[in-house]
């Protein structure tokens, strides 16, 4: 299992190859990038502070219930810390299952609650300031 926060750019393969195993017809992967526009206003770059060792567990535990909530094999979360700019991945998602259904269905479950549950910050910099992003849009 993947489950980590991290400074610098995520790697999408690594994160997709260690959610899949042999005998899973399905990864279904998520990632959240960062858009140039919110709002209204035009997006210079994202920050993003984390509760390190409250996050993982929480993520470790969003994980474990996907798995038997939806019956899937395995789920990898990484979650950038830091500033990510225009482009980058903030978070990926890995989630495996024998079928495609059940690792698409937990995948949403993954990061809805992800967004809702665990203590993440986000601080939006756009031209003219910067603000504390708060809720599900986050």
């Amino acid at each position: 299992v993947m489950i980590r926060l991290q400074a610098g750019p995520i790697d999408t393969a690594a994160v997709a190859a260690a959610a899949g195993g042999e005998g899973d017809g399905a990864v279904c992967v998520f990632l959240g990038t960062v858009r140039n526009v919110n709002g209204g206003h035009r997006v210079l770059f994202l920050e993003y502070e984390a509760y390190a060792g409250m996050a993982e567990r929480e993520m470790e535990r969003i994980a474990a219930e996907a798995v038997v909530r939806f019956g899937v094999t395995n789920v990898a979360i990484v979650h950038r810390v830091g500033r990510v700019d225009i482009g980058e991945a903030s978070v990926a998602i890995a989630v495996a299952a024998p079928h495609r259904a059940p690792a698409m269905e937990a995948c949403r479950f993954v990061i809805d609650t992800l967004k809702a549950s665990v203590p993440i910050w986000k601080r939006e910099h756009f031209e003219g300031g910067a603000v504390w992003v708060e809720g599900a849009g986050r």
